[in-house]
């Protein structure tokens, strides 16, 4: 489980130094630091349970969403989430893996997720339409549909099957508050492929 410095030195209270025998535990593989002030006591947690206390508000979205999904056809490595009014992008190398963090616009951030339980973990992701405009959120403007279709198909390699099986309604009403072309574009095309 995840714990704070703080808790862990209460639950270490009846020993003459919690600190030491903190450094103690870390030494022996009890425990594990993830970032300042943060530990995890299993080892072999995944990576994507632990994104949401590394740094947050965040959300688990972007390419490791859309691989969850299987929504692209790569394997990612790096969980990466998004935050919003941080003004830059955040990245932790750790143990556990490399998590990655980015802003969305605040007017989205709460839009779309879901809340996940494993076992003792809960985690916020991204539902798979949110991902996909979080994505094209982040990446240059396009010009027309012709350069998006390429940019979804081509480059993120998602098939056209699974583009039909995401929800029209969802990303138009998206599309509205992220100000973003790609955004508004996609929106255009699930209209015109859901006609």
């Amino acid at each position: 489980m995840i714990r704070t410095t703080n808790m862990l030195l209460e639950e270490l209270s009846s020993y003459a130094n919690p600190k030491s025998k903190l450094s103690r535990m870390v030494k022996n593989g009890e425990c594990f630091p993830v970032t300042k002030g943060l530990y995890e006591t299993d080892r072999n947690v995944s990576p994507h349970l632990l994104a949401g206390s590394i740094y947050g508000p965040s959300y688990i979205s972007f390419e490791y969403a859309l691989a969850f999904y299987g929504l692209i056809p790569e394997a990612v490595y790096t969980v990466t989430s998004a935050t919003f009014e941080k003004k830059k992008k955040k990245c932790y190398e750790t143990v556990f893996g490399t998590f990655t963090y980015r802003d969305v616009p605040s007017a989205v951030f709460p839009l779309e997720l879901a809340l996940i339980r494993e076992g003792e973990y809960y985690y916020r992701i991204a539902k798979p339409e949110k991902a996909l405009c979080d994505k094209l959120y982040t990446v240059s403007p396009v010009a027309n549909a012709g350069e998006l279709a390429r940019l979804l198909m081509d480059d993120l390699r998602i098939e056209e099957s699974l583009l039909l099986e995401l929800d029209a309604e969802i990303v138009e009403m998206l599309s509205e508050r992220y100000h973003s072309t790609n955004v508004k574009k996609l929106a255009a095309m699930l209209r015109r492929m859901h006609r």
